[in-house]
Order: structure tokens, then C-alpha cells, then sequence
């Protein structure tokens, strides 16, 4: 696959980071969160091997250059294969390769990839590896502080550090364990308690690796405090349901001074990518939808929501009916 984008040469340090979202966090998405914050770092749904390894990479690899800095997120458990997908996302331009050993999904435990892997660590660590032989990119791993029975700091720790010595510096821990039978995704992240104090106690025990926090964080502001007892923060579907919370994201975490802009601004700038994407045939309602949230707690946002929810779907819905509804918001 030839290159289609560089890398750039320096990056943002991973202070901030908005997590991978199957369903959510597309290349459209990810266009529209780079118009509210310049320096976050942006994931890819998890894409597996399989999809690339048996199909055209490029359609599942294909970004926006705004998009950068952008991890590709891999599933999958074959060394060989991730190596390969590995070095897909490198030539495609992607700053970070992040391996998924955290997906408490049934679908992704019969697959053999997801947070099943955490019972796998000399696995793990040969994936890494492999991936590391092949590309000069980071490689990194997102995971839980364990699994069903196997939850204690000793496990964790020990995943840890095998990761570590076959080439893995960042580590981006969930701060629950999973629950892989007897709980579906969603209350994986809603019921097993939330244990910061381990996650804060990795990072003093692994001093010179980079370790981000992620789970149960409503707002860019709240999980600042967090900093420096980790190296950086990750937030998931509160930045997507809300977005507007990473407008100060760039000041508060990369002291970037830049104006900020109003969230019609923002929804304005969308619009010619909109445009564009539906005359290369994209679908309205699947790329509208990510707009859904902007004006979140502002009066006129449910009227907004359902002004283009009623309507995405229909025959001939165009950029017309964004305007339409912005109309209803008082910013």
C-alpha cells in the first residue's frame, strides 16, 4: 500500500487523548473533533486484522491529514498478522500503533483478541514485539487492571512488565477490571468499580513509562487533576455525547492561546467536508449524527437534535438542514 500521508515530526505528548469508539469515533467523527481541539490525540475504532489482512486496507485506513495526531487501534492475537496490519497503518501515515487487550465484548473474546488477552501475557508481549520488529512507530497497549479472577496489582504489574521489555512505553489502563461472562459491554463500563489508586500507583512503580488514565472521566477540566500522578488522561463517550468539553482541552492541557471558536463556528467549518463526503457518495444521517451533541445544555439543543434526527434520513437531507437547525439553538 503506497503512502498517502506523512507523519509529522514532532507530536503532542499524550496528555490528552480521546478513546477509540466502535460506532463512533469514524474518520468523520474524528474530522469533526479535530475542529474543536488541535493537540488531542484521536484513535480509530479498533480495526481487526482480519479486515485488513483480508480485504482493501485503505478502505478501513483511509484518514484526513487534520486528523493528526492519530493512533490506529488493532485487534487480534496472531503476532505475524498484527505485524503485518502493523506495518499497514504505517506506510497509511499513523503516528501510534495501539493493540486492544482491554474489549470486555463477547463477540471480541470468541475472536480471541479484547481483554481475553489480559490471561495471555507472554502473548501479549510476543505481539508487541513483532509489531516492533516491523515498524518505528510506538507501539502501545490499552487494557483493563485485569479480568474476572485474575485482578490483583501483582497480575497487572506483571503484564505490565512483560510488555514493557518487548518494546511497549504506553500504556493506557482502564481503570476497572472486566467482567468477561455475566456482563455485557456496557455494564462493563458502568459496574465494576472504578480503582484510580492503582492506576496512580503504577505510575510511581513504572516511573519512566507513560501512563494514561481512562474510565469514568466526565470533563477535560475534572481529569486534569489527575496530572502529573499519570502522564495523561483519555475520555470516551462524555467527549462524544458532549463534545464540547475539549474546547479547553489545547489551553488547559498544551497551553495552546489560540481564540476559541463558537460551536456554530465549528459546525460551519464541518459543513464543506459534509458536502464533499455525500458527493462521494457518504450517507447524511451516518455523518450528521456525530453533530448531534455540540450544543449540549444550551437552550435549543434537544430542538437541534431532533430537527436533523427527524430528517437525516430522508431522501434529498443536505447541508440545508444543518443551518436549518442551528437555527433553533441560542448560542
Amino acid at each position: 500500500m503506497n503512502t498517502k500521508f506523512s507523519i509529522p515530526t514532532t507530536l503532542p505528548p499524550h496528555r490528552f487523548a480521546i478513546a477509540p469508539m466502535m460506532d463512533y469515533t469514524d474518520r468523520h467523527d474524528r474530522y469533526f473533533l479535530r475542529l474543536i481541539t488541535r493537540h488531542a490525540w484521536l484513535y480509530t475504532e479498533m480495526v481487526t486484522i482480519g479486515a485488513l489482512l483480508h480485504n482493501d486496507p485503505a478502505r478501513f485506513l483511509d484518514f484526513n491529514t487534520s486528523e493528526h495526531p492519530i493512533a490506529l487501534q488493532l485487534g487480534g492475537s496472531d503476532p505475524k498478522g498484527l505485524a503485518q496490519c502493523a506495518k499497514f497503518g504505517e506506510e497509511a501515515g499513523y503516528d501510534e500503533i495501539n493493540i486492544n487487550i482491554g474489549c470486555p465484548s463477547d463477540r471480541v473474546s470468541s475472536g480471541r483478541f479484547g481483554a481475553c488477552l489480559m490471561a495471555e501475557p507472554a502473548l501479549v508481549a510476543d505481539m508487541i514485539r513483532a509489531m516492533k520488529e516491523q515498524v518505528s512507530l510506538p507501539v502501545t497497549v490499552k487494557t483493563r487492571l485485569g479480568i474476572d479472577q485474575l485482578d490483583s496489582y501483582e497480575f497487572l504489574t506483571n503484564l505490565v512488565e512483560l510488555s514493557h521489555q518487548a518494546g511497549c512505553n504506553t500504556f493506557i489502563i482502564h481503570a476497572r477490571k472486566a467482567w468477561l461472562q455475566g456482563l455485557s459491554p456496557k455494564e462493563n463500563r458502568e459496574i465494576p468499580p472504578l480503582d484510580y489508586a492503582r492506576v496512580l500507583q503504577l505510575k510511581q512503580d513504572f516511573p519512566q513509562l507513560e501512563i494514561l488514565l481512562n474510565g469514568g472521566l466526565k470533563s477535560a477540566k475534572a481529569a486534569f487533576e489527575f496530572l502529573p500522578a499519570v502522564d495523561g488522561v483519555m475520555l470516551g463517550r462524555e467527549a462524544y455525547h458532549n463534545p464540547w468539553i475539549l474546547a479547553e482541552v489545547d489551553a488547559l492541557y498544551y497551553q495552546d492561546p489560540h481564540p476559541l471558536k463558537t460551536r456554530k463556528q465549528v459546525v460551519r467549518e464541518f459543513l464543506p467536508y459534509l458536502d464533499k463526503q455525500m458527493q462521494l457518495g457518504g450517507s447524511f444521517q451516518n455523518i450528521s449524527k456525530h453533530l448531534l451533541g455540540i450544543f449540549q445544555g444550551l437552550p435549543g439543543a434537544r430542538a437541534w437534535r431532533r430537527h436533523i434526527s427527524e430528517s437525516a434520513h430522508k431522501s434529498g437531507a443536505s447541508i440545508a438542514l444543518i443551518e436549518q437547525a442551528m437555527e433553533r439553538v441560542s448560542e
